[in-house]
């Protein structure tokens, strides 16, 4: 793991070797909303069949979850992570390309502290039809999970899946940062019949584009935090926070 500075210089914050800490991490480090980094590493861990970790920005590095250790029979958790997400929740959302309770990988949550859920395992379906191998994972402002498998299916040439968990619907800024006056664009779902739209709790000039998305106008007295757009249904959040450049 390393970053660089502002002047092109290479710090090099964590390196893997082989053992508890897990090898060859893959290429889809996040931040998440604490600050903290997390990733996967495709091999080794405590069993040999990769695991989840987190990285302050000081360098400290802690395993969350090791796959397929001994506690799990047959291991049915998955082995060969690839990938994270955070979901609206706060809880990271990932995949497993192989094993599971059918062999063909899984779809998994873990809180921030290491607590692992499998919430699918693929080819539970007859001939593998829902797929096998899952390798990518998206969450849509409706809540649900996105993704696909690399193989099987109904012509052996992978699926692409949906996944509710039970997760709520939520806006995405785009961009996530501006200055006042800038205008942001906001993703989202059912927006039709939008109210009002405020950064943080000062309210914002806005117009509805679609059903999907909205141009809004980050207002003078607007702070960085959660943006809120009231819907006909409800109200609904941003999945990270807003931040206004100054």
């Amino acid at each position: 793991m390393y970053s660089f500075t502002s002047e092109g210089g290479l710090v090099t914050t964590y390196s893997f070797a082989a053992g508890a800490s897990g090898s060859s991490a893959e290429p889809t480090l996040i931040q998440g909303a604490d600050g903290n980094f997390y990733g996967v590493t495709l091999f080794l861990g405590q069993a040999g069949n990769g695991s989840v970790f987190k990285l302050t920005p000081q360098g400290k590095f802690t395993t969350l979850y090791s796959f397929c250790t001994a506690n799990m029979r047959n291991c049915a958790d998955g082995s060969g992570p690839t990938g994270l997400i955070q979901g609206s929740d706060g809880n990271l959302y990932g995949m497993t390309s192989f094993d599971g309770s059918f062999g063909g990988g899984t779809i998994f949550e873990i809180t921030p502290k290491g607590v692992l859920t499998t919430l699918y395992s693929f080819c539970s379906q007859a001939q593998c039809m829902d797929g096998y191998g899952p390798q990518s994972l998206m969450q849509d402002t409706n809540g649900m999970l996105y993704g696909t498998t690399v193989a099987r299916g109904a012509h052996d040439h992978g699926t692409v899946f949906s996944l509710s968990v039970g997760l709520k619907p939520f806006v995405q800024a785009n961009p996530g940062w501006v200055e006042v006056g800038g205008v942001v664009g906001i993703l989202g779902s059912n927006l039709t019949g939008t109210t009002s739209v405020t950064f943080n709790g000062t309210a914002a000039t806005f117009k509805v584009v679609s059903d999907a998305y909205i141009e809004a106008e980050v207002p003078t007295g607007a702070t960085s935090g959660i943006i809120q757009v009231a819907i006909p249904g409800g109200t609904l959040n941003s999945n990270f926070s807003f931040q206004l450049l100054h």
